[in-house]
């Protein structure tokens, strides 16, 4: 029977086994995984570096180094920027100070305007889509009537037992016929070139145009197409699968033709100097009528169709562009400002109210303080720390509706990269889960870029892709193009209370309600600023809270919730119809 040992013993037999002396070990080779390449980021091992801590004296990319530095000490290090950042968007320079000596002359203002203008375009020009051609246009009408009788997602996003590949390559050639038989209904000549003793490989450039072109619009129309662009993507995206293309002998994939691709085909060099020439500001920027008189529009129309007529003429040459060509780039950039400037301009004035109505706590009528079980609120915020966490998620959006267009080819890389993906329930039904690696870094880099801004980050810098949350790419785009369909109407109402409230009887409405017209503005966005950003509207605790995409979620659930409000009359007073993006 064995005895038991008293706490003597087994402390002298610690003593004994502490003072026995370690054979040494030799130090063995590292491996190849352990090694440090200053080429990559010492974290996640296959980015490039772009910043070097200095006090670690480690290489990071900057996805990886926000996570690692992101609180306690290491918050403090000091680092180098390897990859510099992109030039901040376009605003207009402050003097260094008030004095005459600190203060720039308007001439140099101008100057430095015009250069940081000029320089977003052409970084943009990689991403800024081509406007559809008259001929394009047609074609998009075809895909449109085939996409909408289509029943592809009913029949391939199922659980069956039938082999997915089979059942892939028999829709897809289902959807290829309907097009066929369309251009023959639609134009008899060139649908019988089209199909006369053919096979669908051999139109395959054609096959690629067409969904090509879809793909195209959508970007500049993101109101259009709800119902089939989704289906298209999902076309395209399994006709990239090896097993499909196997069977089908070709893909549906074509890269977005942008502008300079557009002159990159032509290999003219020297029209990329269109992009420093100034006149090119005059030739794409934007008309906006507000506070303006018919004749004023109409002569910066004239100045404007003047100065793309004389762009045309000085870039285009027999060997490279054609004068339609250098007006197809032109338009194309003009739609890409108009477009940016629709969905960044609303936030832009959103963070300006809240900056000049809520910044100081003021009285508790107005306060932006949130706890959490009531009206739905999720989280528990006082009055600073809400109006931080506020600030913080437009700036984020901000950001994002500039670099929109360049999301939109970082989310085309990673749907149609031909990796496979994995259909699963997410509890919204069958969705397909894919990684978005290209979409991830450029969010969290655009992230980062916003934390900057602030001493401390509210909430928990999380950017779901890729999980149940926000299954895949196309899933992250539907969520960030609502947020100018949300933003535009409240931003609108407030506008427009203004001009209503010069009728003496909608004015002794609104006080009568309301106090004052300043007090009606204070209630509707002192709402929108609590219960938009409270982190209600997930169908379960793990996706709800303060993470990146809870904003946009608690955004949604206010919008379905507007009907409850007092100032509903007031929205509908304005023209008010819906969160859906239609009517403006």
């Amino acid at each position: 029977m064995e005895l038991k040992r008293t706490l003597a013993e087994l402390l002298d037999e610690d003593q004994v086994v502490d003072d026995v002396e370690e054979p040494e070990v030799q130090d063995e080779p590292q491996d190849e995984e352990d090694t440090v390449n200053p080429d990559f980021c010492i974290d996640c091992k296959h980015t490039a570096t772009e910043i070097q801590c200095l006090d670690c004296n480690e290489p990071f990319c900057r996805v990886c180094f926000q996570f690692v530095h992101r609180g306690g000490t290491r918050k403090r290090h000091k680092f180098k920027e390897l990859v510099p950042l992109k030039a901040e968007p376009i605003t207009q320079p402050e003097a260094a100070e008030d004095t005459p000596e600190g203060a720039l002359d308007e001439e140099k203002k101008d100057e430095q305007i015009e250069k940081t203008i000029l320089a977003g375009i052409r970084r943009n020009a990689r991403f800024i889509p081509l406007r559809l051609s008259y001929e394009e246009r047609q074609l998009l009408r075809l895909l449109e009537a085939t996409l909408s009788v289509s029943e592809y997602t009913d029949r391939v996003d199922i659980l069956s037992y039938r082999s997915r590949t089979k059942r892939i390559v028999e829709q897809l050639r289902e959807i290829c016929s309907i097009l066929a038989g369309l251009v023959v209904s639609s134009n008899m000549k060139v649908g019988q070139k089209l199909i006369q003793d053919k096979t669908f490989s051999d139109n395959q450039e054609w096959y690629k145009t067409v969904f090509e072109i879809g793909r195209r619009y959508k970007i500049m129309n993101p109101e259009r197409m709800r119902d089939t662009f989704g289906k298209l993507c999902y076309v395209v995206m399994d006709s990239m699968l090896p097993e499909v293309r196997e069977h089908m002998e070709f893909d549906l994939y074509a890269p977005i033709k942008t502008v300079l691709g557009l002159i990159e085909s032509k290999n003219d060099k020297s029209a990329t100097k269109m992009f420093d020439d100034p006149l090119i500001i005059s030739a794409t920027a934007e008309i906006r009528p507000e506070k303006k008189t018919r004749s004023v529009i109409n002569r910066q129309i004239k100045h404007k169709e003047a100065a793309i007529e004389r762009l045309s003429s000085r870039y285009s040459s027999p060997d490279g562009l054609t004068k339609e060509e250098v007006r197809q780039i032109l338009y194309s950039i003009g739609d890409f400002n108009a477009y940016t400037n629709k969905n960044r301009l609303p936030v832009l004035r959103m963070i300006k109210r809240l900056d000049d109505f809520f910044k100081s706590s003021g009285s508790t009528k107005y306060s932006l303080g949130i706890r959490y079980g009531q009206a739905g609120a999720r989280l528990t915020h006082n009055h600073e720390k809400q109006y931080l966490y506020v600030k913080q998620a437009l700036e984020l959006w901000s950001h994002v509706m500039r670099d929109m267009i360049e999301l939109w080819a970082a989310a085309d890389d990673d749907l149609f990269n031909g990796q496979q993906y994995k259909l699963t329930n997410t509890g919204q039904g069958l969705n397909r889960v894919k990684a978005c690696p290209v979409l991830y870094k450029k969010m969290y880099n655009l992230l980062y870029e916003v934390q900057r801004l602030f001493d401390y980050w509210v909430g928990t810098p999380v950017i779901h892709l890729g999980d149940d949350a926000v299954p895949n790419a196309l899933f992250f785009l539907d969520k960030y193009i609502q947020i100018p369909s949300i933003l535009i109407p409240i931003d609108r109402c407030i506008q427009e209370i203004d001009v209503l409230a010069q009728d003496p009887h909608l004015e002794q409405y609104f006080c009568s309600q309301f106090e004052t017209v300043e007090d009606l503005k204070k209630t509707i966005l002192c709402d929108y600023f609590k219960h938009g950003f409270d982190g209600s509207g997930a169908d379960n605790f793990y996706f709800a809270g303060s993470c990146v995409d809870a904003v946009s979620t608690s955004s949604c659930e206010f919008c379905n919730n507007i009907w409850k409000k007092d100032y509903y009359k007031v929205f509908l007073l304005t023209g008010f119809t819906n969160f859906n993006g239609e009517g403006y």
